[in-house]
């Protein structure tokens, strides 16, 4: 059975579509599908129109969290929730097609734990295919494992992958990068990235960036060791600027001249201190986080079947089963063979 998690945040415009599509899935899977929505915190009559699609078809469930706790936070809590021997993983907007999500279907029935998307195309602005190349590239260069490149969330996983992932502790999870952390059999499908179908994008500029960062802190420390390369530096231009007014003070008996210059210099170290605490601080910020365990997100209500599964309304208590139980490793070598 292929289980989907669905995130969704203000989406009323794109989901009428989206559900008319989704019915086509099991057919074109010839698999059994159980689709899971995660609305979290819509404003608008998201939740209304993905309960009414829950009453007509038992394939659908949606799970409804008390706020908005953010793209990450709403995978991480449909992975926790659904079912499936396979889950996938897709955005609401349409903009990954369900064709690329039966490829990869195919793909994990072939014996392989985590297929992912890779994006060749994508139809927006220059800026942003240009800012999103920069990210992939400066992460894979910088990362401590190995990210695919033009890789997001669209994926399909096996269950103990999935088991793997809820396992985590992970207070800010990254999901793309915590998939290949795991390891296991790998493997890309390229597809074209179309417009959104309807509506407006979430994911504003600075909550972009906000993901961007987020993907640097939790999977390379070079940020903090650039503070060291950047002391290194700095260190030899001021020894060299005193090596320079030593000379000529003795060599021509005077003081050089240069208060503006002087008080560049301190600006400029200054600066290079303030980025260096801005970026201890994005460090510390996340230990602290990590230590309150907090729950990562409340559940609110659940419809369809969703409604006999959930138990609780804090959710972020890593199942009893083992990950690496006889069943799942039984399940993966079936397919296998």
């Amino acid at each position: 059975m292929l289980g989907v998690v669905i995130p969704c945040h203000n989406e009323q415009e794109v989901l009428p579509q989206l559900l008319s599509v989704l019915e086509e899935l099991p057919a074109l899977c010839q698999a059994a599908v159980k689709v899971l929505f995660v609305d979290d915190g819509s404003r608008d009559r998201s939740f209304e129109i993905i309960s009414e699609a829950c009453h007509r078809n038992p394939m659908f469930g949606c799970l409804r969290l008390s706020r908005n706790f953010g793209h990450q936070i709403a995978v991480r809590a449909g992975l926790h929730h659904v079912r499936g021997d396979a889950v996938g993983v897709i955005d609401a907007d349409l903009q990954d097609p369900l064709s690329a999500l039966v490829e990869m279907f195919q793909k994990w029935r072939e014996g392989y734990d985590v297929v992912y998307g890779v994006r060749q195309n994508r139809k927006e602005s220059f800026i942003l295919k240009a800012s999103y190349a920069l990210f992939y590239r400066l992460l894979k260069k910088v990362a401590q494992i190995e990210i695919p490149l033009d890789a997001g969330d669209f994926s399909v996983m096996d269950r103990r992958v999935v088991d793997l992932l809820k396992s985590l502790p992970e207070q800010a999870p990254f999901i793309r990068g915590l998939r290949s952390w795991v390891g296991f059999r790998q493997i890309g499908v390229p597809y074209d990235r179309a417009g959104r179908a309807a509506g407006e994008s979430k994911y504003s500029v600075w909550r972009l960036i906000e993901l961007a960062i987020q993907g640097f802190v939790s999977f390379s420390t070079v940020p903090l060791r650039l503070a060291v390369w950047l002391g290194l530096i700095t260190s030899g231009f001021g020894f060299a600027l005193a090596v320079w007014a030593l000379v000529a003070a003795l060599a021509y008996r005077q003081t050089p001249p240069g208060w503006a210059s002087l008080a560049v210099i301190f600006l400029f170290f200054g600066g290079i201190q303030l980025i260096m605490l801005g970026i201890l601080g994005e460090y510390i910020g996340r230990i602290f986080d990590q230590v309150k365990n907090r729950p990562l997100f409340i559940v609110d209500r659940s419809v369809g079947w969703m409604a006999a599964d959930t138990e609780s309304s804090l959710s972020n208590v890593v199942d009893a089963e083992e990950p690496y139980s006889e069943r799942g490793v039984e399940a993966a070598a079936s397919r296998v063979a």
